[in-house]
Order: C-alpha cells, then structure tokens, then sequence
C-alpha cells in the first residue's frame, strides 16, 4: 500500500544558501528607498528608533583592531564586503556598520570587547546570519563580531558522546564530524549548512527533532562567553551531573548576544539512531493533522523524532517557485513522520502497518514511505527549503509562534481572511509535535499597508489564546517590543536587570530582545 517514493522523482539536492545580490554603497547613509537588490535601511524603515549615545569607529580605532587582529582579511572595511554582513539573509532588516572584526580565539574576542568597553562602542555578534528577526546584523553603525574564523573543535568524547567546539563551527559540519563516531547532533535545521553553534545556542534554535532530543537548555553541558568589559567567563563544564550553585550558562542560552559573546560549548551528542524511516501523508484536515498525531504518540512513540506539517499553499511553494515534485497526490494538509530506532526492519514494519491502519480508519488519504537516505534527503529537502521558496514572491513576514494544537491552525485561516488579496500568499508549516507554528505571508515587496494588517494583529492574537509570540527564533529586533505579549511585566524587569547587570553600559547587541520603555 505504502510504496517508497519513486527514482524519477528523487534527486540529490544541496542545501545552498541564497546568493545575496546587494548591490548597496554602505558607506553612503542616504539610502532611503527600496528594491530587490537595495534593502531599506532599518533605520530608514524605523524612522522613531534613536540611535543610542555610543561612540562611533575611528581611524584610530581601526588602528588598534589590526594589532589585536594580524593578518590578512581580519578587519574588514571595506564596503562591498560589509554588505552581506550589514544584511539579513532573507531582506528584512539592514544597518549601516563600517567595521567587521574576525577573531580566531576567546581571547581575540576579549581583547575586542576591552577596547568596545572603554571607548563606548556598541557591537554586534554575528554566526552565520542565518537568523529571521534581525539579531545578527546592524541596527545603526554597530561594529560585527563574526565568529567565522572561530571554527575549531576543540575535543571530543566518543565513549559519552560529548563534544567541546568554538561557536563559529558549522551546524552541519559538527554533524557530519560526530556521525564518523556514530553520533548525531542534538539539533537539526534547515539552515545548518550556514548557520553557526554559537548562533544556534545564541537563540536557543528548536529545529525538526526537539520533540526526540529536547531543547539546547538540556543538551548543552558548558559554556564559555565573553562578557561586555572582556572578562572571560568559563562555565565550560563537561559532566552530565553538576548541581553546585546557580547554572549560570542557561542565562546565555537564548540571550541573543545581549548579556556575553558565547565563544565555546561542550554539547552532549545522541546516539546515531542504526534506522531512519520517513514517511510523507496527505489527509483533508487539520483536525486528521492532530488526530493522526495522537495515534502517533501512542503506537510509534519509542522510535518517533520528527512530526512536521505543511499545508497545500506551503506545498505550492516547493512546485511552483522550487520546482520540486510532490512525492503524493494534492491534498489540503500534509504530514511528515520521521523514526530513528536501533532496528530497521522492526521500525519499518511498524511503521507500515501504522499507516495501513491510518488509511484503513480514512484518517490519511495517500502517502508513502522512504527508508533510503537519497529518497529521505529528497522528501526533508520540500519542508527544509520553504523558506527560500517564499523568497521568490518577493518579500517574505515571518512568524514564529507557540500555540495550544486546538488553535494552532486557526491563526492561519484568519490572517489569510485577514490580508486577503494584500499579499501574493498565506503559508502554514512547522512542528506540530512541540506546537511550534510557522507562518508566513509575501508581497511582491515590502508594503507597510500589509504589514499593518499582519502587526499587531498576530501578536495580539496568540496572546489571547495563551501563546508565545516567539517559539525558535528569538526576538532580536524585530519582536522586542512585541516581549509583553508573552512575558509579565516582573520578568521582563528581571531580565533588564540581569542585562544592567552583565552590560550596564548597553553595548552588547543593542536594539535587541529588550524593549524600550
């Protein structure tokens, strides 16, 4: 009944970033329009938004940044080569810095944040700007720390599975490293050809398979980060079981670079699961999405790490903008099951005569199952690439959004009532497994009427039914004043005091996280 997915449609694909094609003279502060190739200025677009009282880079400054940085292509000022680093990968967001710096060490990092410290200027860490509110780039003239060249791993552990790297290692460079010792990474995203460990803790990522490996609260053993005046803070702790004190890595997971520049962690890496079996459905509801979720749990619960869905508007996406194949016919919903267990044949079978009794009971209309990693590869490759698909209509809102699974859907059906023919298209996809929503609108280019209609409306909206109006992606610039919407007053002042606490002069990604009062 369930057949794997035909060769004719399985074609190896690569996880390949979007070329960035800015063509803007950074240095020129006058930019004050739009257009495919020109990203407004943030603080164009922000017109309200003041620029702190910081100091701004000097030729002196420059001076003394190639001292603490040797070599060649370590401080960077040139403007064509800012341009990227300036810029958000997907187009919303742009700042104007003149000064990229690219440490190799902590204490490259250290020396940095000394000179920032004492001369007041504000900066902003970057990994591989992989992020979609805006936290890793520029807001104004900030100075960008990259952690590019902070790429080595430093030890690891194949008898307990714990690896100690820097936070510029590639995601899915440290995958490919473990799995030779027949280990995985605890975290898995679409972006991990790009995106940077430091970035990923950075923002506390979620990726595809916390339902199977939890959050990076739990997986993350030590950390080390460098604090605002250059103090280094070595919390790079390598046990399983350390209850003495306050653990005082957790504030920096999720801190978005607002309270210390993590720059090494000790992670503890699952076991790579012997078989991996995928199978992709089609069902007519989103009510069949939930009901066949609660059959999930209950009969593949000990080999299930992965339980994603897409609607048909997202699948139009891949076929229509990516010119992928569809592995079923169409439908309104559609389910991706991913298992990972130690048998393959036992998972298999299971898996199938799950499915069997799925369509038998009319939950699934149609579906099929992949257990070779080509077919595999292919079928992940349509939900791990939509948000370079949504990129081809132009100009993408994203939102990130926790929601109770009775209402998870229902945020998507009324915002596209909402913005009705405004926007090119409303998507809903994500993990319905830990309740995570994605929800994305286009336009042909960014349309404040449009986004009008989306903000405040989508925050307001998973307020009411208890939500967060960030599940994965941070807060960054995009969302900080939006944070009362899911967190009390008395938290949020607590987490002020803690960033006076470890950056009272407010040069650590400023603009960021924390709202304005």
């Amino acid at each position: 009944m369930f057949n794997t997915v035909s060769k004719s449609l399985i074609r190896e694909t690569r996880r390949s970033k979007i070329a960035r094609k800015f063509v803007c003279n950074l240095v020129d502060r006058s930019f004050h329009r739009s257009s495919k190739t020109c990203v407004e200025l943030t603080s164009v677009r922000y017109p309200d938004l003041k620029r702190g009282n910081y100091a701004t880079v000097t030729d002196k400054d420059v001076a003394l940044f190639e001292r603490i940085l040797p070599g060649a292509a370590r401080v960077i000022t040139d403007p064509s080569e800012l341009e990227g680093a300036n810029t958000d990968w997907i187009k919303n967001c742009r700042g104007a810095s003149q000064l990229l710096l690219k440490p190799k060490t902590t204490e490259d990092v250290s020396a940095i944040l000394k000179v920032c410290h004492e001369r007041n200027l504000a900066v902003v860490p970057q990994g591989g700007n992989t992020g979609l509110v805006g936290g890793s780039v520029p807001v104004f003239d900030e100075v960008i720390i990259s952690t590019q060249q902070m790429n080595q791993i430093t030890s690891f552990d194949s008898l307990s599975g714990i690896l100690v790297c820097q936070a510029g290692c590639i995601l899915g460079n440290l995958d490919n490293y473990v799995s030779e010792h027949n280990y995985t990474m605890p975290l898995d995203l679409g972006a991990k050809g790009s995106c940077h460990i430091g970035g990923n803790l950075a923002t506390n990522a979620g990726g595809v398979r916390l339902l199977r490996y939890g959050s990076l609260h739990g997986s993350v053993l030590g950390l080390e980060a460098v604090l605002a005046n250059g103090e280094v803070l070595d919390c790079l702790s390598s046990l399983r079981k350390d209850n003495t004190g306050y653990d005082v890595k957790q504030i920096f997971i999720g801190s978005e670079g607002t309270l210390g520049i993590i720059t090494k962690a000790a992670i503890l890496c699952p076991q790579k699961p012997e078989a991996v079996n995928l199978a992709f459905l089609g069902v007519e509801s989103f009510s069949k999405v939930l009901e066949v979720f609660r059959a999930t749990k209950r009969s593949l619960a000990e080999i299930l790490s992965a339980y994603e869905f897409m609607d048909t508007e997202t699948m139009k996406v891949a076929t229509d903008n990516l010119k992928l194949n569809n592995p079923v016919s169409d439908h309104p919903y559609y389910i991706l099951i991913e298992t990972s267990g130690s048998n393959s044949s036992h998972d298999e079978e299971k898996l199938n005569q799950f499915l069997e009794t799925m369509m038998e009971s009319g939950l699934v209309l149609d579906g099929t199952v992949a257990a070779e990693k080509t077919k595999i590869d292919y079928i992940w490759s349509i939900r791990e690439r939509i948000a370079e698909g949504l990129l081809h209509d132009g100009y993408c809102y994203k939102y990130d959004v926790s929601l109770p699974l009775e209402n998870f859907y229902d945020l998507v059906t009324d915002m596209r009532t909402r913005v009705g023919d405004k926007a090119t298209r409303v998507v809903g996809y994500g993990h319905v497994g830990d309740g995570n929503l994605h929800l994305n609108v286009t336009s042909p280019q960014y349309d404040t009427d449009v986004m009008n209609l989306i903000e405040p409306f989508i925050y307001d909206w998973v307020s009411q039914y208890k939500g967060s109006i960030s599940a994965e992606h941070g807060l960054g610039f995009k969302k900080r004043q939006f944070i009362y919407h899911s967190k009390s007053r008395s938290a949020v002042k607590v987490m002020k005091n803690m960033k006076t606490i470890f950056d009272p002069k407010g040069i650590l990604n400023p603009y960021k996280t924390l709202p304005d009062e």
